[in-house]
Formats: C-alpha cells, structure tokens, sequence
C-alpha cells in the first residue's frame, strides 16, 4: 500500500489481507510474565483480549528456538505446550474483534550460558562480547563472548525461524513480525559493530544484510508475504549494538525489503537514551522515500504527533507502547483526547496482575475480562 496523506490515525487502512478499524497498533512490549516452561498463560490472554480495539496488536518478543532465549519469563514459539498457550491468547483476542501478530525473536549474544541447554555459549554472527550483564536464574551476571556460527550452520539457525514461523500459524496468529531490532541476532548480523564476518555474510553492506533477507524470505514461504512484518531500529544503541553508516546499512536493508511486498515495516525513531549514548538519530522520515510498502513508526508519538505523521505521509500506522501498557482502551482515550492513566515502571517486568490487567478503562473503575 502506497502511503497517504489523507487519513488520521482514526481512519481505516489495509493491512495486507486485513482492513483495519483505526491506525493505531500496540507495539511489542516484553512483560516476563510468561509461566513454567516459558508457555503463555490464562493472564496473558486477558492482557492482550483488554487491549484488542488495537487495529493490530504486536505481541511481546517469542524466542523461536531454545538457542534463541535470553530473558528470564519470555514466552517461546518452539514447544507444544507453548503454542497451546499462545492459542489462548489468539482466541482471546478474536473474540473481542481483534487481530494479533506474533513477535519472531532470538537474542543471539544478548543470552547467558545459564540460560542455555547444556550451558551452552550463546550464538552470534563473531565472537564479541556485548557490554552489559544478563539477568539469570542465579541473578545479574555479565554478558559472555558468544561463540561465532560456523557457515554450515546458519541455514539451521534459519529454519528455526520457518519452524516458529509454522508454529505461529498453528497458535492461530493473523500474521508475524520479525525481530530485526534492538541488538537481537538480524541486527548483530546487519550491523558492523558486531560482524565481523569476513565469508559470504559479513564484510559489505550486501553480505551483512543477507541473514535478514533470508530470514524474510524463509518466513515469507510459511506465511505469504503479506502476513509478515519486520522491525528495524537503525538509530538504537541498546545491548552494545552500533554501526560505522547505520544511515547506509538500514537504506540497503530498507531497500532490499521492498521486494517481498510485506504486510509491513516497523521503523523506531531514535530516543534520547540513543543519543545519549553515542547512536547517530536518523528519523523515520529519512527512510520513506526508500520504501514503497506499509510503514508503521514507534518511538515517542502521543495523538498529535501520531495525526501529523500520518498526515505528511511520514508513516501509515502508529505504534504505541508504554500509553498501550497503562491504557488498555487507548484506541478511544485516544480518540476523545480524553486523559490517560499514568504507567508505573515498577511493574513494567515479572510479577502479576498489578501494572498488567489492573489499569482501568475509561469507562469503569473495574477490569474488564
């Protein structure tokens, strides 16, 4: 879909096969409140089914393998047990009218051998240590120098996204975004930072963008392309991860992707925190002449933000993440510029229902399951 200028965030928009009531999608937020096993529960299904007026809801990041697992209370994709919990969360959000994507993610380096089967070194495209410490069964401990992959095992490390790709659609998903984000393992191979491959997958722009092409690609064959998203943060410095022209890098890959007719692309808008820590900002907008598809924007936009870059063609969609957690029914807060409940930090990781399914609607004081 070519983007426009007429509409706002409350107007409807086609979304692959999917016409959605409004422009307003709740963004992938980890909450750790996954049960034994890293399996989705009955808690879970009641946070998403509140938040379905969403036009479409992202999950939280779902690790695609046990390889790919790096945070403690982080719903997989890989097991029987945890597509019959994610098959909870779908049907309740169908039943409330709404549509939902799964995440596809693995952490690659941003992983802990505690974490791993048999104490395994996490992968990653070289063997760099990521500055920072992960937090593990035992508590906070430093990030580990990852074993690199060999060449041979990369088609492996693929087609562990295609089999979470398979598993999605068995837990009854309406499509899957692909986690290119945040220093997870696409963007450890994307960026230079932390590849320094010197075989057909590393070195130039083009060999650092093939595993996320790939991946799209493999994913693509599972679902049809319309179905599946990706997400890109080209300015974020989060988990140590940085690139020599992240400007080139991310136009390449931008580029690239216009060829697979996705449902859509999800940008992020650099934050402060990249600043602050030595990122180079490059805003959404430099990239959409780049890219002819859907584009959704996340990072910073509240209702007038979000209506002005919709309305300069900037993006087609708005994500939204920290309003979505404290606001349950944000879509009509948002709607009646109505105020909105404040999100509190304390509660944004592990825990239970408090600063999970505890926020109230507009409407009422009580929970609405």
């Amino acid at each position: 879909m070519a983007y426009t200028t007429s509409t706002d965030l409350f107007s409807l928009v086609q979304l692959g096969p999917y016409t959605l009531p409004n422009r307003i999608v709740m963004a992938p937020m980890t909450r750790n409140r996954a049960g034994e096993g890293n399996v989705p529960t009955p808690l879970n299904a009641i946070y998403y089914a509140q938040r379905a007026t969403a036009g479409l809801i992202v999950t939280e990041s779902s690790q695609v393998s046990p390889q790919g697992f790096g945070y403690l209370a982080t719903p997989g994709i890989h097991s029987p047990e945890q597509i019959v919990g994610w098959q909870e969360v779908t049907d309740a959000v169908h039943s409330k009218g709404g549509r939902i994507f799964l995440q596809l993610w693995h952490c690659g380096r941003i992983s802990h051998p505690s974490l791993q089967i048999d104490g395994a070194l996490p992968v990653a495209p070289s063997a760099i240590a990521p500055a920072g410490n992960a937090q593990t069964y035992t508590g906070s401990q430093p990030f580990v120098t990852p074993r690199a992959l060999e060449l041979d095992e990369i088609p492996s490390v693929i087609d562990q996204f295609r089999q979470g790709a398979k598993n999605a659609l068995a837990a009854g998903f309406d499509g899957v975004e692909i986690h290119g984000a945040f220093g997870y393992l696409i963007d450890q191979f994307l960026q230079d930072g932390t590849n320094q491959r010197t075989d057909s997958y590393g070195g130039s722009i083009e060999n650092r963008a093939r595993f996320l092409l790939e991946v799209t690609e493999t994913v693509c064959s599972v679902w049809g392309a319309n179905r599946v998203s990706i997400k890109l943060s080209p300015s974020n410095t989060f988990n140590d991860i940085h690139d020599s022209d992240p400007k080139a890098t991310f136009s390449y890959a931008i580029a690239a992707l216009n060829s697979f007719n996705l449902g859509y692309l999800h940008l992020m808008e650099p934050t402060p925190a990249d600043i602050r820590h030595g990122g180079k900002p490059i805003p959404v907008s430099e990239f959409r002449t780049l890219y002819s598809g859907t584009l959704i924007a996340n990072g910073g936009y509240d209702r007038e933000k979000g209506n002005a870059a919709i309305a300069k063609g900037y993006a087609d969609l708005i994500s939204f993440g920290t309003l979505f957690l404290a606001n349950p029914d944000l879509p009509e807060r948002l709607r009646l510029n109505a105020p909105l409940n404040q999100a509190d930090r304390n509660t944004f990781y592990g825990g239970d229902e408090k600063g999970y399914t505890d926020y109230p609607f507009l409407y009422s004081t009580t929970v609405i399951q």
